[in-house]
């Protein structure tokens, strides 16, 4: 089979980039390697990250050598190869051939002369470049003793106008050293796409309806590929750019929004429309006022509860705005509508303190609450299985425990789940195989329980549309009152000997302190060094007995390691030296001072939690981020921005925007739900809000997209790459 026959019996948008003209088997698995791009449908939706201007020719008196990049064309005046020593090498003398170092060129225009200069490719360039000669150079101008030149500019002969490959917006891909060294240059990627729209441009089909283009003045996406590649004008580039990504936001939440719809439609919820006797006597008990954040949110949460549809909400709130408070007030609303709830915490130290907590305040209510974890007793489990089977045990604490296939209940109602991304997925789901029977006891007979899912990690509005685009979210933007915010300040290394003394000064006023340091995986032995000395050099600016320093890393026994922590929380050491294993949530309402050793090497999000672990208490508390001399300019930019703010969705955004959607919650932005080829969280918050506003309208005319009108859109949703796991019934 020729390669012609292979082109017309197989679709082009589904046939190997091999097929390409000047691709072949070996190019074709280096490209597929290194990009993931296996035909030329894949390869036209590799789209440009940039784009140089080539839609003018510079003269050469305009330029100043400050330019990005420019585009001359230029006739050969000469050309001179130069040996090591700056010595000229004749070009007929085949003994010094190998001894050359640099190809300088001098060209002119009828503006002036400029020298372009070659380290490589010499002599082809030197058979290229004949006096006389026109050319158009392009490349990133600058001044060398007060003169001209370019530096390896990209050498074409002049081509007619209106060339994809010389003339308007020339895009730049993405690309890496393997692609680059196996000849895969930018400019070969640029012909390769140009060789696959020429084949291919007929064959692209619509994804977008006609009235969803009229109605959101979305230009066709023929016209969209092809000036995404390569851009009629500037004009043109910005029709496509829009088109493109608001179909990647709008089919990912359109994909996520369907499961919503199908779920609230679908799926009977159990309703709980009374707020009864011991919601009012913790609410009138209270000893301080809710803010208005817990409030509102207890109110969108009761709304969820009484409407008959399972409840699916992401509960955000920072460090310390009472979302403990908001999660027992909800499962008391459980309750008074004759359920039960239960709380599930990634941790048993969590666990712990929730228990004593919402222990405390069930006191006047009436209602029995246990704490269950994997170190209950098999006599306390026993007591604790037989209460919630049979209904006498109105709330349940515990860690993974709770999930275990011998926790029965009689009619679990809410299932309140903490710091839910440290769950995983299969672990939450059998949460929803514990809700009451509808009738029968097959478990597709089961109400799913309420889920409300709640995290301290602040975060960025975009992001949470994306990862939890299927859950309703909540917002508690609002610190109690009486609560001060921490002050942060930045401090270098060679001034640690104020920081020690500023640690003394708090401990004699009664206070505790936090040390941390990094413990980053890739240099763990070094870290776990810095630590140790560390550790040695505060035991001897705070000697014993005076002082009682404690020590907590991941490399010491569970039983080490609990041991020195309970030392800090019970208030028996003052210090507590640590890497990052300091517990989510632990509350040490007497630790007033942070201490952040290397804080350059931590993200903003991280630099947040830390921070969150004080400032729990009525003292006014400090975080000290401690930096070495090494540190850069955006991480220093990044230690200021947290002594300027304490608002963690802010912070949330700005890590967003300097280090890409990322790693918050460990959701890389090539792991959200659909890959995004050019929409980005980070950037483009404006237009995935718009695609989710009108995905959801879309949705409340027709949830199962049965209309003819969408058939476009059940199709797209049908492909591969949108079967999104079910996170509504397990989140």
């Amino acid at each position: 089979m020729t390669e012609n026959d292979y082109l017309y019996t197989v679709s082009n948008l589904a046939s190997d980039i091999q097929y390409i003209s000047g691709v072949g088997p070996k190019r074709a698995a280096l490209i597929k390697a290194e990009l993931g791009v296996a035909t030329m449908g894949e390869l036209l939706r590799i789209y440009p990250y940039r784009y140089i201007d080539r839609s003018r020719f510079y003269r050469i008196s305009e330029i100043a050598g400050e330019e990005a990049y420019v585009q001359i064309k230029a006739r050969v005046v000469s050309r001179t190869m130069y040996g090591p020593s700056g010595s000229i090498i004749p070009p007929g003398d085949k003994k010094l051939q190998y001894a050359v170092k640099r190809l300088s060129v001098i060209v002119e225009d009828n503006s002036g002369q400029m020298e372009m200069v070659f380290f490589k490719g010499i002599k082809w360039n030197y058979a290229k470049l004949v006096p006389d000669s026109v050319f158009v150079f392009f490349g990133k101008p600058s001044l060398f003793n007060g003169k001209l030149n370019m530096v390896h500019p990209e050498v074409d002969a002049p081509l007619p106008e209106g060339s994809d490959l010389q003339s308007g917006l020339t895009g730049v891909y993405p690309s890496t050293e393997k692609l680059i060294n196996g000849g895969v240059t930018g400019k070969v990627m640029c012909k390769l796409q140009s060789a696959a729209l020429a084949l291919c441009l007929p064959e692209i089909r619509e994804t977008l309806p006609e009235y969803i283009l009229t109605e959101n003045a979305l230009c066709g996406l023929q016209y969209a590929i092809r000036n995404i590649h390569f851009p009629a004008d500037q004009y043109a580039l910005q029709k496509a750019t829009r088109r493109l990504k608001f179909e990647e936001l709008f089919f990912l939440q359109l994909s996520l929004l369907k499961q919503k719809f199908i779920r609230s439609h679908g799926n009977p919820g159990l309703t709980m429309p009374k707020v009864g006797a011991a919601f009012n006597s913790l609410y009138e008990s209270l000893p301080f006022q809710l803010t208005g954040a817990q409030k509102r949110v207890i109110r969108e949460i009761f709304e969820d509860m009484r409407s008959g549809h399972q409840m699916n909400r992401l509960l955000q709130g920072d460090v310390g705005s009472g979302k403990t408070m908001v999660a027992v007030l909800s499962a008391l609303l459980a309750v008074d509508n004759g359920y039960q709830a239960c709380i599930m915490a990634p941790t048993e130290v969590l666990a712990q303190q929730h228990f004593a907590n919402i222990s405390r305040y069930l006191q006047r209510t009436g209602v029995s609450c246990a704490l269950l974890t994997g170190s209950t007793s098999q006599k306390e489990r026993r007591v604790i299985h037989a209460g919630l089977q049979d209904g006498s045990l109105g709330i349940i604490v515990g860690t993974h425990a709770l999930i275990e296939d011998n926790v029965t209940f009689k009619a679990l109602g809410l299932a309140v789940i903490d710091e839910q991304h440290r769950f995983g997925v299969d672990q939450r789901a059998k949460l929803w195989s514990k809700g009451p029977l509808i009738g029968g006891d097959a478990l597709q007979n089961r109400f799913a329980p309420h889920v409300l899912v709640m995290t301290a990690t602040p975060i960025p509005r975009t992001l949470a549309m994306t990862v939890y685009g299927d859950l309703d979210v909540s917002v508690i933007d609002e610190l109690p009152p009486g609560r001060k915010p921490v002050k942060t300040v930045l401090i270098s290394d060679a001034k640690k000997a104020a920081v020690y003394k500023f640690m003394a000064k708090q401990i004699a006023l009664g206070r505790q302190v936090f040390v941390v340091y990094p413990l980053i995986f890739e240099s763990e032995k070094m870290d776990l060094n810095n630590l140790q000395i560390g550790y040695e050099e505060i035991l001897k600016r705070f000697p014993e007995p005076e002082y009682k320093v404690a020590i907590v890393h991941g490399q010491q026994s569970s039983d080490v390691k609990a041991f020195n922590m309970d030392a800090f929380v019970s208030g028996r050491a003052q210090i507590l030296v640590s890497t990052t294993v300091i517990e989510v949530g632990v509350d040490v309402p007497n630790a007033s001072v942070m201490v952040i050793e290397s804080a350059q090497r931590f993200g903003l999000s991280q630099l947040h939690q830390l921070r969150g672990r004080v400032g729990r208490g009525a003292d006014e508390s400090f975080c000290v981020l401690v930096h070495d001399f090494k540190t850069s300019k955006e991480a220093r930019e990044r230690l200021e921005l947290m002594c300027r703010t304490t608002d963690g969705f802010e912070i949330a955004e700005e890590d967003m925007r300097m280090r890409g959607p990322g790693d918050l919650e460990g959701t890389a932005q090539s792991g959200l739900p659909v890959s995004l080829n050019i929409a980005s969280l980070a950037k483009d918050g404006l237009v995935l809000g718009e695609a989710r506003a009108y995905a959801t309208r879309v949705l409340e005319a027709d949830p199962a997209l049965e209309e003819p009108r969408n058939a476009l859109l059940l199709k797209e949703l049908r492909k591969d790459k949108y079967n999104i796991k079910d996170y509504s019934r397990i989140s």
